[in-house]
């Protein structure tokens, strides 16, 4: 996940609450669903029952079935388990297949849908509710998202302007920092964002998701002062949130510093994408040999049911692990020519140019290097990989 899309997530739950490639797992019962998340310690985990058990006595209930799909949808981001997308699904089940849904409903089916990585279908309803309604500015925002994550940036770029009108500054500005600073932009997209941080009375949600984006454009750019600078300043306003603390971990795995990550992580590991970055780290520091074995053994067993369900959202992660821990290039390789299929996040060309080069497959770097530099894209770590022999 991107985190344009945790932001479009976010200000969706902030407007609708209190503000595919791999078909959705459906579970029949809760103990399938629920296996590896400890209920009866998390209250967020026992809203999802609580609420699923409401809507089953009232199925036709549209703001029931929006308060569940939300939630089900924020576990699956914060666990990093996408079988609560399925239970998303089936609260808006009878919604799911309606040409003309209500609007809320539409949306979330659209923020569901880009979530399952089925980008032409989140494309399709969000088209359908801008339509019928230019201003909405989370249609919008949401739009300018899946565009980013396709590569189509200058479509994104035009959303993102659109909604300039509709939101307040730091969210327009960073809407458009996401594709422009993967396009060519990255300083002015850089300069832009560190500006609207620096006005005072920002929301402390829009500021922490606006951090971490900055964090990683000075990244790419190969700043790595102000990496972490933005990296710790949104830590400080929420140490928790999921993907802050795999782009923070990535960092610090970039810089050689693995014994930072494993305090960072060592609580997290029902996170599938925060027990991959622990494990990386642990991979490289002898006296974690024991954690390591446990950890890689576990991940093999999480990948491998995922394989089984047809799940295929962490095929970038599982592109990662072939690579790095199970040193498979061909396997690593492979998924990650699937993946960039699905999307085209410069995360997901840096691990099919790694897996390119390790397996030797020269039409795939050569993919890669076109990529590069027909969108010009500013990115240290690949510029690096792409100099190498």
């Amino acid at each position: 996940m991107s985190a344009l899309r945790r932001c479009a997530w976010m200000l969706l739950a902030l407007a609708l609450g209190a503000p595919v490639f791999a078909k959705p797992y459906l579970p029949i019962d809760d103990d399938a669903v629920l296996e590896r998340l400890p209920e009866r310690t998390d209250p967020s985990l026992r809203d999802v029952k609580r609420l699923r058990a409401a809507l089953d006595r009232n199925p036709g209930d549209l703001a029931l079935a929006a308060r569940l799909a939300r939630r089900a949808i924020e576990a699956a981001r914060e666990t990093g388990d996408p079988r609560f997308f399925g239970q998303a699904q089936a609260a808006l089940a009878p919604w799911w297949k309606q040409p003309d849904p209500p609007a809320q409903a539409l949306l979330l089916r659209a923020t569901l849908k880009q979530s399952t990585h089925d980008f032409t279908g989140a494309l399709a309803d969000l088209d359908r509710l801008i339509a019928a309604n230019p201003r909405d500015g989370q249609a919008l925002l949401t739009r300018a998202t899946v565009l980013t994550v396709q590569g189509r940036y200058a479509e994104a770029r035009a959303d993102c302007a659109r909604i300039a009108r509709l939101t307040v500054p730091l969210v327009a500005i960073a809407c458009d920092a996401a594709p422009a600073s993967v396009s060519g932009e990255a300083a002015s997209a850089y300069q832009a964002l560190s500006g609207a941080l620096a006005a005072p009375g920002t929301d402390a949600g829009l500021a922490e998701w606006a951090h971490t984006l900055a964090g990683e454009i000075a990244q790419r750019r190969g700043d790595a002062a102000a990496a972490e600078a933005h990296f710790r300043a949104a830590l400080a306003l929420d140490s928790r949130d999921p993907y802050l603390l795999a782009a923070y971990a990535d960092f610090l795995l970039d810089r050689n510093r693995p014994a930072e990550v494993v305090p960072l992580l060592k609580d997290y590991t029902r996170n599938d994408n925060l027990l991959l970055r622990l494990t990386l780290a642990e991979a490289r520091l002898l006296e974690m040999r024991s954690s390591f074995d446990a950890h890689r053994s576990d991940l093999e067993d999480r990948f491998d049911a995922a394989r089984r369900r047809g799940d295929a959202l962490h095929r970038r992660e599982e592109a990662r692990y072939a690579l790095e821990i199970a040193g498979n290039s061909a396997r690593a390789l492979a998924l990650a020519r699937e993946n960039w299929k699905v999307q085209r996040e410069s995360a997901d060309l840096r691990i099919l140019l790694s897996a390119a080069k390790a397996a030797g497959d020269t039409a795939a770097l050569r993919e890669a290097g076109d990529w590069v530099r027909a969108h010009r894209l500013e990115d240290a770590a690949i510029t690096a990989l792409l100099q190498m022999r």
